[in-house]
């Protein structure tokens, strides 16, 4: 069985596939959640929190297919998420099952307002409850987190008798969150020293955190945090999640790193000690980011610290100055160090199938047969249009095929007519599910929104589109074009995505990938369902609502 990680060392609690798939627009299918929670794995995490199995049906499946592929002997401990009911808990249970090292993380508010207004509970009422469902969860797992919600708006005295009842019941770790992103560091630095200083067995129990961005302060609360002993954080990729999102697990790993030497003491090292904090590779950081960004449809903002754009780009010709004569006159980290490696020549029009393959392992990419041909024949295209080929292009190519939602409609052609003396026209052709061949062709305002309608004429899935957004994926007038598009339909958000020389082809394709998983739910909307994780989770809910 897989131990705790030491406590001079830093807990990396990932919740990407939780908390930060509420990011609305940020739905993931099953098979998507198990693409990132590999990488997850292969970045270092220490826990995946897989979902919230009582919600849905996709979630329970997704739980226990990631409990049965990545929770292994040496993999991370896997988490299902559970509101402290025994119908949750018993669901949370059966998904993890196939783990071999599991946590249910259960949870209940403990602020007066959540009590009086959401819960209309008292506080007598929760000292009850919290101990009975920590024992319940801990009936089925060796491993239980308790999170008080709203903690940081909660009476401290009243959190200290919470969270000493939950350990006692058997809690292993306590998070402390900050669900409305309210605090700030000296104030989350206090409250967490002083649930050490008033919580008589909170040596039993590991203090984590949680936090939101509404402020911009979540990275900064949780050094704080770990300044006075929290020793697990739970953060996200991009530090994507509701509303301003979560904190970003790539700056606090980074931050970590970086500035080792200042959080040393805290953690009753040495100062001058080189060992990283955290269990974290920091090579996966890159790779680990743009998967998540590519999958999701959230793309990461040119600013953003770590892993956005500019991160290591130099304007300023002083800057560029001191850069060519030593990186450590305006770079406090390596570039390389999170993976990000220069934009080499790496294969050309001559290359073959074999170090076309043999080059996305490298950079990370597993991909099944089908997929490295459609990957292949597009390399092979792009290797007749232009004279470098670099990694971030062929990364390109292949999260366009990996990451692609179900073909059930195919583009078959796309062409336009614009410039400002003619009206834009687009004529598309698409292959429907049934496999018939529908041409159409519309006006627009522009030569995409021309594609989107004619798109629309043949495809009659009513749907908004919300966004649409390019951006390069290198420099150059020959550069691949990635398109990113978000359409909206009864409430729900579906992104969509591709990656193309031709700004224009890639803009219809990504509308096509959109419509695809789009469609996709709608059909499964209509269908019976007989599968076995359905059959599951009702059962194990009838049984718990019964007990």
């Amino acid at each position: 069985m897989k131990t705790q990680p030491s406590q001079d060392r830093i807990i990396i609690f990932d919740t990407t596939l939780r908390d930060g798939e509420q990011s609305p627009g940020a739905s993931l299918n099953v098979d998507e959640k198990l693409t990132i929670a590999r990488q997850l794995a292969r970045l270092g995490v220490d826990v995946i929190e897989a979902g919230f199995p009582f919600t849905s049906t996709g979630d329970f499946e997704a739980v226990q297919k990631i409990a049965r592929s990545v929770g292994t002997e040496n993999g991370p401990r896997i988490c299902g998420l559970a509101r402290a009911r025994k119908p949750d808990i018993k669901t949370a249970a059966e998904a993890l099952k196939p783990a071999v090292n599991s946590r249910i993380h259960t949870f209940l508010a403990t602020s007066d307002i959540h009590l009086e207004y959401k819960l209309k509970k008292t506080r007598a009422e929760i000292l009850e409850i919290v101990p009975e469902m920590v024992a319940y969860a801990k009936s089925f797992v060796d491993d239980v987190e308790f999170s008080p919600e709203d903690a940081c708006r909660s009476e401290p005295e009243f959190l200290y008798q919470v969270l000493e009842r939950a350990i006692a019941a058997g809690a292993t770790t306590v998070n402390i969150p900050d669900t409305v992103g309210y605090t700030t560091p000296s104030e989350f630095g206090a409250l967490i020293r002083g649930i050490k200083e008033n919580v008589p067995n909170i040596d039993r129990a590991i203090i984590s955190v949680h936090g939101h961005n509404d402020l911009g302060l979540a990275v900064a609360n949780f050094l704080e945090a770990v300044k006075n002993g929290a020793r697990q954080l739970e953060c996200t990729i991009n530090g994507i999640g509701e509303r301003a999102g979560n904190a970003a697990l790539e700056e606090l790993v980074m931050a970590l790193y970086v500035r080792r030497q200042y959080f040393n003491p805290f953690l009753g090292r040495p100062a001058d000690s080189d060992e990283p904090l955290t269990n974290i590779d920091s090579r996966q950081i890159y790779k680990t980011s743009r998967l998540v960004s590519n999958l999701t449809g959230m793309l990461v903002q040119p600013n953003k610290a770590i892993v956005g754009a500019n991160a290591f780009a130099h304007e300023s010709g002083i800057h560029q100055d001191g850069v060519l004569k030593n990186k450590l006159t305006y770079e406090i980290m390596d570039a390389e160090s999170i993976g990000l490696t220069e934009n080499q020549i790496v294969l050309g029009k001559l290359s073959g199938r074999h170090a076309f393959h043999t080059r996305l392992k490298e950079l990370g990419f597993e991909m099944a047969d089908d997929e490295l041909n459609k990957a292949f024949v597009k390399f092979k295209d792009l290797a007749d249009k232009k004279k470098e080929i670099t990694d971030w292009d062929l990364e390109a190519i292949a999260n366009n095929e990996v990451h692609q939602a179900p073909e059930l409609f195919r583009l078959e052609l796309v062409q336009v007519s614009c410039g400002d003396k003619s009206r834009p026209t687009a004529t598309v052709t698409v292959r429907n599910p049934a496999g018939e061949e529908l041409t159409d062709a519309a006006i627009g305002t522009g030569p995409v929104d021309a594609i989107y309608r004619a798109i629309n004429r043949v495809v009659n899935v009513p749907n908004e589109l919300i966004e649409f957004s390019v951006q390069s994926v290198t420099a150059g007038i020959d550069a691949i074009g990635e398109v990113t598009i978000r359409l909206r339909h009864e409430g729900k958000v579906f992104s969509g995505h591709s990656a193309n020389t031709d700004i224009i082809v890639a803009s219809a394709e990504a509308y096509i990938s959109a419509l695809n998983r789009l469609y996709q739910v709608l059909q499964a909307n209509t269908e019976k369902f007989s599968e076995k994780p359905t059959q599951i989770r009702n059962e194990v809910v009838a049984e718990a609502q019964r007990s």
